[in-house]
């Protein structure tokens, strides 16, 4: 084995490299594990990418790897598979040999204490383990957002969660369900994975547009999960009255104008934050993190994940990876690096 390992460091805004360093050799209570796919998150890493992060804010304070601030240059990922290739000598040796997900950066090694590993299923192909995250949030959703058999739902934004979103929620015996994008390519997408009804938000004829569809009831529940903070002015316009707007978009230091001035002062529209780092209050006394991790083990086996990554790029041209997403994603969905 090479004495060396190859990590990605966000070093400035618009700027990432892969630099050598090092192996660590693992504690008495780690494990060595080689990395060999690991997945960027289109959206929470775009932020960090194009340097719009809150000041002082940590990359994720639920992640042990990440717990630190944010400030260049910095590590960050969080969806790597790989495999154990060595053991510390307080560790079942049977952890050797095993593919694992791991909440941490991109790197092509790592040490990690086994109970913060998640055996991969044995059927489950490493690739789509990859998205094990993205799936997550999307079966997170769906427990904050609780859709009903009959109702009305409208999903903002089409990159791989609101895709993976909106192909969980068509399961559901729903009356409609639109996607909205202004990406034709994964509008397109959207109507494979079960949408009855896709939309473009630039169009000017698009509040007409849901109109025609919806009725004047508007829509029961709305996923904002476009990262872009006008998208909530959109999706407050689309809700009717009473209905529920699930923020699911990390906006991180965009702004915008809302226009809470018209008809949403007698609404009773909610607006709930949902992330994926803790489970809905209302449901704590029966559904925990683990739960919902197994729930969302057995959705990968069954979600056409094939459609939804559009690129394997080897890790040393990270680079270009990251430039392709920021500056076209019309040409991509889900990007994973390969060691």
């Amino acid at each position: 084995m090479t004495a060396h390992r190859q990590s990605l460091y966000f070093t400035a805004p618009h700027t990432v490299e892969v630099r050598s360093e090092q192996i660590p050799a693992p504690q008495d209570d780690e494990v060595l594990v080689q990395t060999r796919i690991s997945a960027i998150s289109p959206g929470t890493e775009m932020l960090f990418y194009r340097g719009q992060i809150p000041e002082g804010m940590a990359a994720d304070s639920t992640i042990a790897a990440l717990s630190g601030g944010v400030a260049y240059p910095f590590k960050y990922g969080y969806a790597c598979v790989g495999e154990v290739i060595e053991t510390g000598a307080h560790v079942d040796p049977s952890w050797r040999g095993r593919r694992v997900f791991a909440f941490h950066p991109h790197e092509s090694h790592f040490c990690a204490r086994p109970h913060t590993l998640i055996p991969v299923p044995a059927d489950l192909p490493t690739h789509a383990a990859a998205l094990l995250p993205n799936v997550e949030t999307a079966v997170n959703f769906l427990l904050d957002g609780r859709p009903l058999v009959g109702e009305s739902v409208v999903v903002f934004g089409l990159g791989v969660v609101g895709l993976l979103t909106t192909a969980v929620v068509a399961r559901f015996p729903l009356a409609t369900l639109v996607a909205v994008d202004p990406l034709a390519a994964r509008r397109d997408l959207a109507t494979s994975l079960g949408a009855t009804a896709v939309l473009d938000p630039t169009a000017t004829s698009f509040l007409s547009d849901v109109e025609t569809i919806l009725g004047d009831a508007g829509a029961d529940l709305v996923y904002e999960l476009s990262g872009n903070p006008a998208a909530l002015d959109q999706a407050i316009a689309v809700t009717g009255y009473s209905g529920r707007i699930i923020v699911g978009s990390w906006y991180g230091d965009k702004r915008t104008a809302l226009n809470l001035g018209g008809d949403f002062h007698r609404s009773r529209i909610q607006i709930q934050s949902s992330q994926v780092s803790t489970v809905t209050p209302s449901l704590a006394g029966r559904w925990d993190k683990a739960r919902r991790l197994n729930v969302a083990w057995s959705m990968l086996g069954t979600l056409p994940m094939d459609k939804l990554i559009t690129h394997r790029t080897p890790f040393a041209a990270a680079a270009d990876a990251y430039a392709l997403i920021a500056t076209q994603p019309e040409a991509c969905v889900q990007v994973l690096l390969e060691f």
